[in-house]
Formats: C-alpha cells, structure tokens, sequence
C-alpha cells in the first residue's frame, strides 16, 4: 500500500492507459525523504517520553538499522519512573519487513499510540544527483538519548516539482546519478509532462545502469512511441519481451503498437498472450481493423478503387493510423483513379515505420509482403511520372523482398519492358526518325496503357510528321491521364495554331500563362495567337508589337483619341507620388504584355489635372475600361485580381 492508501500495482498488472510508462516506484512517506513530499495530513511528531509514576508502562523499540547496515534487535523494558528522559530513534523497518504502511511510535500511559511517522520496505540507500545519502525513514525523536545508534547528519530537503529545487536541475541530477530506479521515476514525470525526448534520456540512462530491466525497456517504448518513433517503439516492446516473456505490460502495449502498424494477426498474439485478451476495448478496436483491411483487400483485388479508398480511410479511423501498407494502397488507389498529383502528395505522408521490424516481415498484405508492396507502388509511381530508372530499382527490390508473389514479378516484368521502349524511342527520336520512335513508344503504351509519358511523346513524333490531329489525340490522352502535365497542353496549342483554329489555341495558351507566368515564349505564342484570333474575326488590332508599353497620356485630346478607338481600353489614373499607385502600376504594365489586344493607357492626374476632373476622378489609383467608346467599368482602389478579372472579361 501507498501512503495515501492506494494499492501498488505489480509489475505485470495491465491497464488500459497502455502508452503510459510503467509507475512502480517506492512511496517513502518520510519527512525527510529527498525524493518525495510529505503527504498531506501526515506530520512528524517529537515527543519526550516521561512518566513520574507509569510503573506499568512498557515501551518496545523495534529493530534498527544503523548507518554501517547493522541491525539492532529489538527490546523491552520495564520502567518505574523516568523523570525528563529523551528518547531520539530513527524507525527504519528492515528488509524483511511487511511492505504494508504501519504507524511507530510510543504507547502513551493512556495506552494510545502516538504517531510519529510511515514506515515502508526499502532495502537500499536512496540516491539523488551524484551522491548518496541513507535518510532515516520513520520518528525522529528530538535529543540525546539511550539510544546507541549514531546520529544521522542532517540533509536539506528536497521536493519532486517545488520550491526547493527545479524539475530540470533534478532531471539533470538523475542522468548524473547511479540509481537505476530513481532515474527511471524522474524519467516518469518528464513523461507525464509530455516532454518525451527528456522522458528517452532519462530512461536510456536508466537501461545503461540495469540493461536486464525489462520495465525500462517497456517505458522507453512509451517515449518514442509519444515521439511517433514507431518502428523503434516496437522494436523496444519485443526486447522487453525477450528479457521478461511473462512481462503483460508489455504484451499489451506491443498488441496497440501493432494494431496501429496494421499488424492484426501479430497484435491478437500479443493482446492474448494469458489465453484471453487482456483488453476488450484493444480487442474491439483489433476487430475492427482486421474487417476493413479485409474488405480493402477483396475490393483492390478486384479493381474497385473507390471502394478501396472507403476501406482505407475506415480502417485508419478504427485504429490503424500508422500503418505503411494502408498509406501506399491509399497511394495506389488514387494513382488508378488518374489522380497523380493527390497521390504523389499522400506518398509524402505515407507513415514510415522505420526500421521495419523483423517480425512484421513475414506478414502480407494482398497476397504480398507488407515491405515489398511499399516498393511495388512506388515503382508504380515513379513509371507514371516518366522517372523508368527509378520505376525499376523500386521494382527490383520489391522482387527481392517478396521473390514469390506474382504480382511484384509481374509488375517488375512490365516496368523493365516500358522503360527499354523509352529509351529506344528518344534514340529514334534524336535521330529524326520519327516514324520508328513512335512505333516504340506505341510498345510501350501496349505495355502500361495509362503513361501520359509515353502519349505526350507520342505527340510530338506526329507534331514533326505533320500530323496535327494525331498529336492532338494524344495529346489529349495524356492530359486525362496527369491533367497537370504542362508538356502536352503546350504541344496541343502548338498543334491548335498549325491547324489555325486560334480559339482553341488561345485557351491553352493562356491555361499554360497560369502555370508559367514567367515564360516568355508562352506569353509569346499567346500574343500572336491572340492577334490571329481577333485578325480572324474580322476586328482591327492596334498593338501588333509584341512587348508593348502602357501608352501615357499628356493631354486632353489624346486622351479622347483613345478613349473613342475600336476594342477594349483600360486606363490607369494614378499619381507619381501615391503609394499604392507604384504598387498597382508594374502589374498593370504586366497585363500590358499578358492581354496585347487591349490598349493600355495611364494618366497622371497631378500632371494633367484637366483629365482627372473631367473624368471626375478624386481617389487614385483608379481604372476606368471603355469598350468601343463607352465607358464599361470603373474600379476605385482595384485590388491586381479584381483587375485581371475584369480585363480579362471585356477582353473576351
């Protein structure tokens, strides 16, 4: 029992708080104890033991131990009269003593006993910092005394988190001492603090000072696991395990770190190691697991990718929420829904179990070891992002992992087989025999018939054969495949503006000035195809130079000049010394370029006050847009993407 009267739970007694470290250190109780406060409503008492007439009073002295480890046995002694005698001992119970908390102390001539400490089993010398100290445990009865044991020297206390000392200088005390079990303890609080990386310190001092302790093994498991170190934690679980096979703690935490890894069959060992599980709720919790992995893998071996995103996504939430295999089938599920971008993004938040633990390695995952189908898709996605070299490394450690699955030899097969295709194809292609070259990427597709890689350099072997309707197609196929593959829509535009149908060139153009704002040819190839599109419908275009400068306006009648041409006119109020004016005027100079078949004017109204009052202008910056003469939109203050969007409306 504890002082404050709560039981001490055994080493192998399970709770279902398993991330928690294994508590199991020693309550003292004492006053003196430099480990831990004295517990509230317990005091120490010194007393003298007088009596004038208690001829009747008997007083036993238990056994002592003194400084030198010695034990003094204990007496009885009859006493007639002791007028102010002292009596000072220390009550230390001994070794072989209960473990149960008993009162000590004197018996009064009223019979009663007077309380003066606790009183708990310790056999060794308590240690804080780099000393040691032997503490007297028990009441201290103040003077000298009959008592033959020498006095203790007097020690400082110190509290566990008060005012004495810090939590940090006693964490660094306990790395710096020698006691196993009260490093271990301070490694406890860190714990419960959440400061996990202190907890691990602590508790690695502790397995260097006792390595056969399994309890430390088990504890140091529960810091990396708060440290979401998992594969080490497992790792730690199972050495734990191999110095105390009949550890439960253990057992139990293993089964939630396997559960959590997706490792059902391992964990149900583990959380029944008694014949019983040892937790109903962690069993729940299994069960669940093992039902939607189960449907995951029925449903992904028969190609229901949506299914298996559902299974996925339910089997994380039920528990399995650090487990690779469900992370890279989420992966492959997205890649087949020709979702590239959200697949390689959830590849970067695949959970890493590393190291793998050697005892996970045999178990499989549809119908393949858990380790190679990390690589299986990987290999997947490295061959749908055009990187074959990669593709195939992954591929042939997946094969090495897992020589007997089908599938990985298989795909390991088809990986090797498009890449040598490729390969051949760019040669041919870099040799201008473009015919040839597309009959090897032609292959290749027969192989892996969703490579937007393949289809976009397809593209371009029918771009230099002149076949524009051709390159269009797959073109068109590759961007369904990996919509965010800038290489096709470019060669689509290109292909767009060969056949003159400068509408939809213009759309990719300008679909590819969003993803490359930056590119020159591109706002090139726009401009022009612009130009064509408006030549084509028949309108007059008045900037035929591409790169062309916002037009400023120095007077009245120039500004009616251009107020009053054909098309779309934007113009820019502003004042040369206003803050917002000189932010707004670069990206008006930018549209400039971005829009060339809209004519770009500025005023500085400070300049040519005629012209801002005419136009009743008082703020600035302002943009007024007129449209064959009439004024369409005025924007006070625009911010750059209420001003695109209105430019690029009335320019359409």
């Amino acid at each position: 029992m504890s002082p404050s009267g709560k039981p001490v739970p055994p080493r192998d007694s399970l709770t279902s708080e398993i991330n928690k470290p294994d508590f199991r250190e020693l309550d003292l109780g004492s006053p003196v104890s430099p480990l831990r406060s004295q517990p509230r409503g317990l005091t120490t008492t010194t007393t003298s033991s007088s009596s004038s007439s208690s001829s009747g009073s008997v007083t036993k002295h238990p056994p002592v131990i003194g400084r030198s480890g010695s034990v003094r046995g204990g007496s009885s002694s009859q006493s007639g009269s002791s007028s102010g005698n002292q009596t000072r001992s220390e009550s230390v119970t001994s070794a072989t003593s209960p473990a149960n908390v008993l009162p000590t102390g004197n018996i009064c001539p009223s019979g009663k006993i007077q309380i003066t400490g606790m009183t708990q089993s310790r056999s060794r010398s308590d240690v804080l910092g780099s000393g040691t100290g032997t503490y007297g445990h028990g009441s201290i009865m103040r003077g000298g005394g009959s008592s033959s044991v020498s006095p203790a020297k007097p020690v400082a206390p110190v509290t566990v988190g008060g005012s004495v000392r810090s939590g940090e200088t006693l964490r660094k005390k306990a790395i710096l001492g020698s006691d196993a079990e009260e490093v271990k303890r301070v490694g406890n609080e860190m714990y419960k603090k959440g400061l996990f990386g202190e907890a691990l310190k602590l508790y690695d001092r502790a397995i260097a000072l006792s390595p056969a302790n399994a309890a430390y093994r088990s504890n140091r498991a529960a810091a990396l696991t708060g440290l979401a170190r998992v594969g080490e934690a497992v790792k730690e679980c199972e050495e734990a395990l191999r110095l105390d096979p009949n550890y439960g703690r253990a057992h139990q935490r293993l089964a939630s770190l396997l559960i959590r890894v997706g490792q059902v069959d391992s964990a149900r060992k583990h959380l029944c190691f008694l014949g019983k599980p040892s937790d109903p709720m962690e069993l729940q919790k299994l069960e669940a697991v093992n039902k939607h992995m189960s449907k995951c893998a029925d449903a992904r071996r028969v190609g229901d990718w949506k299914a298996v995103l559902m299974e996925v996504d339910a089997a994380i939430v039920s528990g399995a929420d650090f487990s690779p295999q469900l992370g890279m089938c989420k992966v492959e599920a997205l890649l087949k829904l020709h979702r590239l971008d959200a697949a390689q993004s959830k590849l970067l938040e695949a959970p890493k179990v590393e190291p793998f633990p050697a005892s996970c390695s045999p178990t499989r995952f549809s119908g393949m070891a858990c380790e190679a189908y990390t690589y299986f898709v990987k290999a997947q996605i490295e061959m749908a992002l055009g990187r074959f070299e990669n593709a195939v490394m992954a591929a042939e450690k997946a094969s090495q992992i897992d020589p007997r699955s089908n599938e990985v030899a298989t795909l390991h097969n088809t990986v090797t087989l498009v890449a040598r295709a490729r390969v051949r194809g760019n040669d041919l292609y870099k040799s201008e025999r473009y015919t040839e070259a597309s009959s090897a990427y032609a292959e290749g597709l027969r192989l892996d018939p969703c490579n937007a890689i393949l289809y976009c350099n397809r593209a371009a072997c029918w771009f230099k054969l002149g076949m524009w309707e051709r390159s269009i197609e797959d073109c068109n196929q590759a961007l369904r495949f990996q919509p965010s593959y800038t290489k096709p829509l470019l060669r689509r535009a290109a292909s767009n503006s060969k056949m003159e149908r400068w509408a939809a060139a213009v759309s990719d153009y300008e679909a590819l000035r969003k993803e490359l704002p930056h590119d020159k040819e591109v706002a090139e190839s726009l401009f022009h195809a612009q130009v064509a599109l408006k030549k084509s419908r028949g309108e007059e275009v008045l900037n035929m130079e591409f790169g062309g400068e916002v037009e400023e306006v120095y007077s009245r009648e120039q500004f009616k000049a251009a107020m009053n041409l054909p098309g779309v006119s934007v113009i820019h109020f502003s004042t040369a010394s206003d803050h917002q004016c000189k932010q707004l005027s670069p990206f008006v100079d930018s549209l400039c370029t971005r829009y060339p078949s809209i004519h770009f004017l500025k005023v500085d109204i400070e300049k040519c006050p005629s012209i801002g009052n005419a136009e009743n202008v008082r703020v600035v910056p302002t943009v007024k847009i007129y449209k064959n003469g009439t004024r369409v939109k005025e924007i006070v203050c625009p911010s750059k993407e209420v001003l695109e969007y209105s430019v690029r409306h009335y320019s359409s």
